[in-house]
């Protein structure tokens, strides 16, 4: 289990009790409306010289009672609320406006829901939205989940392609946490993928898991993807994806989420 909000999720099962889960999806309407919704950073690395290349928006609820609830269950809440697209629009504006001061060498990595892939108008509000927060969009990651890309796989292509023109990239995410679906590397327009920590947590002990991840890479690198590597805890685990030729990395190592004014005093240092 995490110990701080994952990235921003979706069709996940969230932890809290069902009856709890019920109650509060009429108070989440309410949290979007004002200040309980939180936006924070998880800084991303190079892994050819170790310096911060951007971060990835993450999202956790101040909840007024119950304290902190964290991304899984926030967004289980707002799928059985019908919210979720709302929340993630919500937390994008929210991290766009975060980011405006950061310096042009910081990326920021959004994530993005299934509904919103599923919406027709969903590439041309998403770049006005960008637009309207004068970040170009060649500092901007957009990043998938497998489980994301439900039914329509020609319509998620076209919206992707339409921002990846913007100068927008796309990566997809938690590759290896499920059914990976090949299928999606030859059909989308990705610059990227991006490991699950699942993939990473064995390759330091079991010589099974460092060859699975070999063979990812290679075909990532084969494809012309980049591979980013997350859930990095230990130095050893850094170092072997360094050697295996990713090229990012994040993970509780370095740096937990953090607010975007630490994120920017941790890039000045």
């Amino acid at each position: 289990m995490d110990r701080i909000p994952d990235p921003v999720r979706s069709a996940r099962s969230g932890g809290l009790p069902p009856a709890l889960t019920r109650s509060l999806e009429g108070e989440l309407v309410k949290a979007l409306g004002g200040r309980e919704i939180e936006v924070l950073f998880q800084p991303q690395f190079s892994c050819a010289n170790g310096e911060m290349v951007g971060a990835e928006a993450l999202a956790r609820w101040h909840h007024p009672t119950l304290g902190e609830i964290g991304a899984r269950d926030l967004f289980h809440i707002a799928e059985r609320a019908h919210l979720v697209a709302a929340l993630s629009r919500h937390i994008v504006a929210q991290a766009l406006d975060r980011s405006r001061q950061w310096p042009e060498n910081l990326r920021l990595a959004l994530n993005v829901t299934p509904e919103e892939i599923a919406e027709p108008k969903f590439a041309q509000e998403f770049a006005s939205l960008v637009g309207r927060s004068g970040i170009a969009p060649n500092r901007l990651t957009l990043e998938i989940t497998e489980d994301v890309l439900l039914g329509d796989l020609e319509l998620a292509a076209e919206a992707l392609a339409a921002l990846k023109a913007t100068g927008l990239k796309v990566a997809l995410d938690d590759f290896g946490a499920g059914f990976c679906n090949f299928h999606y590397l030859k059909q989308l327009p990705l610059d990227a993928i991006k490991l699950d920590r699942t993939m990473v947590v064995g390759i330091c002990h079991d010589e099974r898991d460092k060859a699975v991840l070999r063979a990812i890479v290679q075909l990532a690198h084969a494809l012309g993807l980049e591979v980013v590597a997350e859930g990095i805890e230990t130095e050893a685990q850094r170092d072997a994806v360094v050697v295996e030729g990713c090229a990012y990395w994040q993970g509780f190592l370095r740096a937990e989420p953090m607010r975007s004014e630490e994120m920017l005093r941790m890039a000045a240092g």
